[in-house]
């Protein structure tokens, strides 16, 4: 009998960064969620891009966790698969921060990174 495989979620979010997002979503009645992308710019190659999304849109992909709703973008999943959204405050800013898997390098200045498609490959076994 065949068996259904189970996906990894695409993306997780630290309390810190759930927390966040209820204070500000509280404050914009009427909004689907937060809908996150990548887009290509930057010196480094891709941007990270987040908006308020007023709907959901059909090919959304969907991640409801700790009373927060994200929608990723179609095509920024396989950029994103395994990616952990946290929210760090220090004494000169406060931010979300995306901890990426597939993220190679970032530019200096932190406004955009080389980001690569996860792999559908099976990863090695160590080999004694």
């Amino acid at each position: 009998m065949p068996t259904l495989r189970m996906m990894p979620k695409v993306m997780t979010l630290t309390d810190a960064a759930a927390t966040r997002l209820k204070e500000l979503m509280a404050a914009k009645p009427g909004v689907a969620g937060l809908r996150l992308g990548v887009k290509k710019g930057g010196c480094a190659g891709m941007e990270y891009t987040m908006s308020w999304a007023a709907t959901q849109d059909s090919h959304d992909e969907i991640i409801e966790e700790k009373g927060v709703r994200v929608l990723i973008e179609p095509k920024a999943i396989m950029y994103l698969l395994g990616t952990e959204l946290d929210y760090r405050i220090d004494k000169l800013s406060a931010q979300f921060v995306f901890n990426n898997p597939n993220q190679k390098s970032a530019c200096g200045c932190g406004e955009s990174v080389d980001i690569v498609p996860a792999s559908t490959a099976q990863p090695e076994a160590p080999k004694s």
